[in-house]
């Protein structure tokens, strides 16, 4: 005999009892209606519900029959033949922020991500366990900036290899970035200078130990003396003369709102270029230009207190002295320097006190200063120096060659005192 399955949800199970017990004149239909907190009305059809077609009866009429407010079947399947052809690897929100804006085909992340599933289009992601102690924001803006380089594949083949330099405020959220060709000291400090143009000065960074932020130098006589207990990258003290605060993060989760903010642009960012058709960089950071707005609107967050930490730039030819690579380098007798594997001609000279070192600036503008003091110094760069000639050595020969020395040689006054001795003995031995 088979028995028959009825579905039914635990707020309908609880409906039961009590239905028969209103049935039965057990209690009153006032009293079921309080009790299941539905009108009187209903307890009255759930009653004729259950006296007619037993338990079944109290199931929702809408179970097992499509809605009636579903998608059209052909609207289902052009969304699944777009994501095949246009984006097989968008995930399911940002493909309906596509759907809406390029084909005008409005959709809730849900639905699509249910249609992705049920189409094999979609397997979904499994959140990383979290890392560590959680660490609260800032409260303010400018407070703290976190900021790393992200290397990735941004144009997919279609153009050269960059680097993303992302900063991203640790109260707010607010994004600013822009691409380099390399990870490094100059692309380091044109993003800040370009970022600090923007919005100021913040109170500090948070970056990685790459050697772009912090030398992996010993420490050295100079260090001791202005009591630092490493060497200091070009980063490090350019904005430390600036009053910024670098602080080292010893693990990527330590840093974690940047590394989620890399991993949002290498699944977005690189399908919104892709879209775009962009090869060069210079067009990638157009783009990025464009993008960053709408992108802060979005996913900007309101910090707990509303001050702004961030301190004005200081005069353009202030920071421009100090957002520079700048080194000393010893002052060589033929007025010559040498910097970057290049050698330059000092055109200067010297009245009195001829200096034995010197400063050398490499500028953001891409222009090198060379500096006695803050007295910038006339220059021309030697391309090759003169070579000093050698006289060409003689072959060694394997002959050997009998020297006499002459007769006035002291040898042969050495030789002449050796035989008088000789004879002198001889002649006391015969005595």
């Amino acid at each position: 005999m088979e028995l028959d399955r009825i579905m039914m949800s635990q707020r309908e199970l609880h409906r039961l009892p009590v239905i028969e017990a209103a049935r039965a004149k057990r209690i009153t239909q006032v009293a079921a209606a309080e009790c299941l907190g539905i009108s009187e009305r209903q307890v009255r059809r759930l009653t004729v519900r259950l006296r007619q077609e037993g338990p079944r009866g109290l199931g929702h009429r809408g179970r097992g029959r499509p809605s009636n407010h579903r998608y059209p079947a052909a609207l289902q399947q052009r969304v699944l033949a777009l994501m095949q052809a246009r984006y097989p690897d968008f995930g399911p929100t940002l493909a309906c922020e596509k759907l809406a804006a390029r084909h005008r085909i409005p959709l809730s992340d849900e639905t699509l991500r249910q249609w992705m599933r049920q189409a094999g289009l979609w397997a979904g992601r499994r959140r990383p366990r979290p890392h560590r102690q959680w660490r609260e924001r800032k409260a303010c803006r400018g407070e703290m900036v976190q900021v790393d380089g992200s290397h990735h594949d941004w144009l997919e083949g279609r153009g050269p290899a960059l680097v993303l330099m992302g900063y991203i405020d640790d109260a707010t959220n607010q994004v600013f970035a822009r691409f380099y060709d390399y990870e490094g000291t100059l692309p380091a400090l044109d993003s800040f200078a370009r970022y600090a143009r923007r919005y100021g000065l913040p109170q500090s960074v948070y970056v990685d130990r790459h050697t772009t932020y912090r030398s992996p130098g010993k420490r050295t006589v100079e260090d001791e003396l202005a009591g630092r207990a490493r060497p200091q990258s070009q980063f490090e003290r350019a904005l430390g003369e600036l009053g910024v605060q670098v602080i080292p993060a010893y693990s990527p989760q330590a840093k974690g709102r940047i590394e989620r903010l890399f991993g949002i642009f290498q699944d977005r960012l690189v399908k919104e270029l892709r879209l775009a058709g962009l090869t060069t960089r210079e067009a990638a950071n157009r783009f990025l230009a464009r993008y960053l707005p709408a992108h802060n609107r979005r996913f900007r967050r309101v910090p707990r207190d509303t001050g702004d930490l961030h301190r004005p730039l200081p005069a353009k030819r202030v920071w421009q002295r100090i957002l520079a690579i700048r080194e000393r380098h010893a002052l060589r007798h033929d007025n010559t320097l040498q910097h970057a594997t290049k050698t330059y001609l000092l055109e200067e000279r010297w009245h009195g006190h001829r200096p034995t070192t010197l400063h050398a600036e490499e500028r953001l503008d891409g222009k090198l200063y060379l500096l006695e003091g803050d007295r910038p110094l006339r220059y021309r760069e030697v391309h090759e120096r003169p070579r000093a000639v050698v006289a060409p050595k003689r072959p060694p020969s394997h002959r050997r060659v009998r020297i006499i020395p002459a007769a006035d040689h002291p040898w042969r006054q050495f030789e002449r005192v050796q035989r008088l001795k000789a004879l002198k003995n001889r002649t006391l031995l015969s005595w």
